[in-house]
């Protein structure tokens, strides 16, 4: 008799080690890290009187470049970055003659925008710079 109580606890144990609760909540976003502008990147980096070449350094390529009569130049970077943030609650069971299974969650995603245009003269410095941020 008591060889049979012996695998009944073990095959309990292991059935009771299967329960579980799990909650847990993850963002994500468009752009990796290191390719990241945001409008604290501009208002830190860049000043008037800036080298093409400096605002490269500090921007990276810009998405448009266009080009006056003059010389001069107008670079446009626009981003768009969407994060999202899903959160996920469930518990898991077993019951010993029926299994079961719940859980429940949400996500949800939001867009932001930052539009950041420079102007330079002939000889190729910063003389203007505009941006726009929006989140929605």
């Amino acid at each position: 008799m008591r060889k049979f109580w012996l695998p009944a606890i073990l095959a309990f144990t292991v059935l009771l080690a299967g329960c579980s609760a799990e909650h847990h909540a993850e963002a994500t976003q468009a752009a990796p890290e290191g390719d990241r502008l945001t409008l604290g990147t501009v208002q830190r980096n860049l000043r008037k009187g800036m080298s093409t070449t400096d605002v490269l350094e500090a921007m990276g390529s810009p998405n448009i470049v266009t080009s006056g009569d003059n010389g001069s130049e107008t670079w446009v970077y626009d981003k768009i970055a969407t994060d999202t943030v899903h959160s996920d609650s469930g518990a898991y069971w077993f019951v010993v003659v029926n299994g079961g299974e719940g859980g429940s969650g949400a996500t949800s995603e939001s867009q932001r925008t930052l539009t950041v245009i420079v102007k330079f003269d002939e000889q190729k410095k910063l003389t203007d710079l505009a941006y726009h941020s929006s989140r929605f």
